[in-house]
């Protein structure tokens, strides 16, 4: 355990008040709670790194030009292929201007990649060799690409109905892919329970994943120059980008680098909304077929976590129908954006946040697009068809 008030990074556990040291090894506290890492110091704008990995000069494409406001060792390469750095493109959406980040741009797809970097450059540096990671699809893979760009051997465990699209792609990077019957929490609480003998990588768990997730936050705000958004609208599964965006400009406000956080504006499908349901203080949902499968998770590690993030922003949550999810992908396609149902949701829920007033006109919304869907392409066939049908 270190300590805490003399300004050395340290794992926190939220929950208890506890500190632990700074090791990746560590991915939850000694009572089973999740961790994260303790805020950093955000870097100014002439202190980001360029291609060379030093401060000043011409920009360096990426997660890594934010590397000062990362916690891992000075001197030790990252694992990187070229994540970060995705578009922003403004388009007409639901009744007003939004700008949509495109964070299939990474270089497996989705939005993790970003995650998946920092955290397995940081077990990387701690000399681990193999890793076990659980996921219904886009975290696999990503943890995958990683883990083959490090030399490290990685077990991916995956619900037994996960796309095979997402498969295919964990097993091209050289993963052992085990599916494991039942759906994602079967599949969360076969990896645990695995993890007392192999080094857990799990995207949902590890405190260095969500360090990789924040510079979704810090990106934005130099998108932005050097401003933050108004408001940024994404769907929430686990809530990891929810969590990231509330590390990462709780930084940059602490710095004194923007004015206010942005409203996080958070969405998930009806059929599997627990979060939803616990920031409006409602009883426990049903849970039902989603066609969103990477939103799907039953019990999110760090649900209250996620809820106090959005209470803290100012936000708002929102549970959207299947048929709406529909709606959003095809309109999406019909602008040019080839998003994953899952990512839909986001875009599904602008119409709810601006018929509250939580979308406002006049000001910056984003909405953040997680996943490709070229990960989905049965799902797409089902859906971009004629008589395309959620059933």
């Amino acid at each position: 355990m270190t300590d805490p008030e003399h300004g050395v990074p340290y794992l926190a556990d939220e929950r208890s008040g506890r500190a632990y040291e700074l090791d990746p090894l560590r991915w939850r506290g000694d009572d089973g709670a999740p961790l994260t890492v303790s805020p950093l110091a955000a870097p100014a704008p002439e202190d980001l790194a360029t291609g060379s990995g030093t401060p000043g000069g011409p920009a360096a494409r990426g997660l890594w030009r934010y590397r000062a406001a990362l916690p891992l060792p000075a001197g030790r390469p990252a694992v990187t292929l070229g994540e970060g750095g995705t578009p922003l493109v403004e388009r007409e959406w639901e009744g007003g201007p939004v700008r949509f980040k495109l964070e299939w741009a990474n270089p497996t797809g989705s939005f993790k990649d970003r995650g998946s970097s920092v955290m397995i450059s940081a077990l990387a540096a701690r000399g681990v060799t193999e890793v076990i990671e659980d996921s219904s699809g886009n975290g696999g893979s990503s943890v995958a690409a990683y883990c083959a760009a490090a030399g490290i051997r990685a077990r991916i465990l995956v619900p037994e109905g996960t796309s095979p699209a997402k498969i295919l792609q964990s097993r091209a990077y050289g993963a052992d892919i085990r599916p494991v019957p039942g759906g994602r929490d079967a599949t969360a609480a076969e990896a645990l329970r695995q993890s007392a003998a192999t080094c857990y990588a799990g995207h949902n768990w590890h405190p260095f994943f969500l360090q990789g997730t924040k510079t979704l936050a810090y990106e934005l705000w130099e998108d932005l120059g050097f401003t933050a958004p108004d408001a940024v609208v994404t769907v929430a599964g686990a809530g990891s980008i929810v969590l990231g965006c509330d590390l990462g400009f709780g930084e940059l406000l602490a710095a004194g680098r923007i004015a206010r956080r942005p409203r996080l504006l958070a969405a998930q499908p009806a059929a599997c909304a627990p979060v939803h349901a616990a920031f409006h203080s409602a009883p426990a949902p049903d849970f039902g077929p989603t066609i969103a499968e990477g939103a799907a998770i039953r019990e999110p590690v760090r649900l209250p976590e996620v809820v106090a993030a959005v209470r803290r922003s100012g936000g708002d949550m929102a549970a959207i129908a299947e048929e709406d999810i529909v709606a959003a992908v095809r309109g999406l396609a019909a602008r040019g954006l080839y998003a994953e149902p899952t990512s839909a949701v986001a875009a599904a829920a602008v119409r709810v946040f601006r018929a509250r007033g939580a979308i406002r006109d006049g000001e910056t919304t984003v909405v953040i697009l997680t996943g490709s869907a070229l990960k989905t392409p049965a799902a797409m066939d089902r859906l971009i068809s004629p008589s395309g049908t959620t059933t």
